[in-house]
């Protein structure tokens, strides 16, 4: 019998590093000789975050819904395609930061998939900072589905520990350590952790490590997409909006929008021409704080920006945009800059 193939899957909520993490397994295992493969789940109708992927990597997409709701059905048979068409030596799951992972492991264990791949274990990615502010409070669905994502974890990567004081991140030791007795903690500053020793942590999935006293369900409701998408019943809290834009718009505008989104906007990326710059910009938002990085898209890739969080008004943000998208034309004296 052949080996079965070797699967991870990466957790976290939205904006806690998990592509920073993929890129550098990814590299890691290229360099090992292994052909590896990714699995991309994105709540909005485009994959951004694949754009951070290189081309070589096989890449299946799942768009437009959560792989733990609509998608779930339709995870395994993408696993099957991908493994059967690229002939990968491992695979990695990258779930939209809205997944109950649970949902998840059930799709890749499909008694169909028995033979042709191994779980190897799950990696949850955890932000320090948000985790603290959420287990000050206490409440909220997106608290609920955090605690379920760190339960079900094999390795835990408490990430961007330097956004906290050293007091506050053994707070949070200890709230992940209480909610998962099972998995290693591994703090870590934008996921920069020897991979070796990393995936050599990751001991199988601990999906009965909840302490009968806070056994918090997942959250309830369904997605809502608000740009044509089917709603679905498991992340009422969680929905996106998709924005294509038709024109350019102005740089210093597009970062003073960014800066003022909605608390409730908790995660924004996307594509954008500006009209007083050279190149185009993939922008990434997490929680009050904004990166902007020069691109050069491979194919045909559109203006556009994806927002996620918990009931915002998609109406407001898109009338914004589009206010953006009317001043097209550099003001007098303007000079083109470069972020």
């Amino acid at each position: 019998m052949e080996q079965a193939l070797p699967v991870y899957i990466l957790s976290g909520f939205l904006g806690s590093g998990k592509t920073t993490l993929l890129q550098r397994l990814l590299e890691h295992w290229k360099t090992q000789g292994l052909r590896p493969a990714v699995i991309m789940n994105e709540l909005g109708e485009v994959n951004l975050d694949g754009l951070l992927v290189e081309q070589s990597v096989p890449m299946a997409e799942m768009l437009g819904g959560c792989i733990c709701c609509t998608s779930r059905g339709d995870l395994s048979t993408e696993l099957t395609t991908l493994v059967k068409k690229e002939s990968p030596d491992v695979v990695i799951i990258e779930a939209t930061g809205a997944a109950n992972p649970l949902e998840i492991v059930d799709a890749v264990t499909e008694t169909s998939l028995y033979q042709l791949v191994e779980l190897k274990g799950l990696i949850t990615v955890v932000d320090t900072a948000h985790l603290l502010e959420l287990y000050r409070s206490q409440q909220g669905a997106t608290y609920r589905l955090m605690q379920e994502q760190i339960r079900c974890a094999s390795v835990l990567i408490l990430n961007k520990t330097d956004r906290v004081t050293t007091e506050e991140a053994e707070e949070i030791s200890a709230v992940l350590r209480k909610w998962n007795a099972y998995a290693q903690i591994m703090p870590a500053v934008r996921c920069e952790l020897e991979p070796e020793v990393l995936l050599g942590s990751v001991g199988g999935v601990h999906a009965e490590a909840r302490p009968e006293d806070e056994a918090a369900g997942p959250a309830d409701g369904g997605l809502s997409t608000e740009n044509g998408g089917e709603s679905h019943h498991t992340h009422d809290h969680v929905m996106a909006y998709t924005h294509y834009f038709k024109r350019a718009v102005n740089s210093e505008e597009f970062e003073q929008f960014v800066k003022e989104l909605p608390r409730d906007v908790y995660r924004a990326k996307g594509i954008v021409t500006f009209n007083d710059t050279a190149s185009r910009f993939l922008f990434q938002y997490a929680y009050r704080e904004a990166d902007f990085m020069k691109i050069t898209p491979q194919g045909d890739v559109p203006d556009v920006a994806v927002f996620i969080g918990e009931h915002f008004s998609s109406s407001e943000l898109r009338s914004r945009l589009l206010q953006l998208e009317k001043r097209t034309l550099i003001r007098p004296g303007t000079v083109k800059r470069s972020l």
